[in-house]
């Protein structure tokens, strides 16, 4: 048995070998998205109009950012979320209460990013 606080060795990379094999990673991540999830290229479809929109509509680099970073937002959450229901998926399919309530969390966090997304809108382009 291990002395209590020892470390565990994990052989992790480090420096540019992380940060390369961090983007790789992402890069899976990023094209199993657009490849295996719906709401995931939905929301990219949205995000190329928006994010255009938000550029011209804004007027200079604070509008322009508030206009855009939402979109930006439903896109990170809809990866966590996809992230979550992956492994719920892979725990097992049987219906389970907690398992129904953490992809339930997941969606509502996508909703709420939706509703953040309107209401920047609502407030940047009516308060002018």
């Amino acid at each position: 048995m291990e002395a209590e606080g020892a470390s565990i060795d994990r052989s992790k990379p480090r420096g540019f070998v992380r940060i390369w094999r961090a983007f790789g990673a992402s890069a899976r991540g990023f094209a199993g998205a657009v490849r295996d999830e719906a709401a995931f290229r939905q929301e990219l479809c949205l995000a190329a109009l928006v994010i255009p929109m938000g550029w011209w509509l804004g007027h200079g680099g604070i509008e322009r950012a508030l206009l855009i970073a939402p979109v930006l937002l439903i896109l990170i959450i809809e990866l966590v979320n996809s992230a979550i229901e992956a492994t719920v998926d892979r725990i097992g399919y049987e219906r389970h209460a907690l398992a129904g309530l953490a992809k339930d969390l997941g969606s509502a966090a996508v909703f709420m990013s939706f509703v953040l997304l309107g209401a920047v809108w609502l407030l940047v382009l009516f308060d002018r």
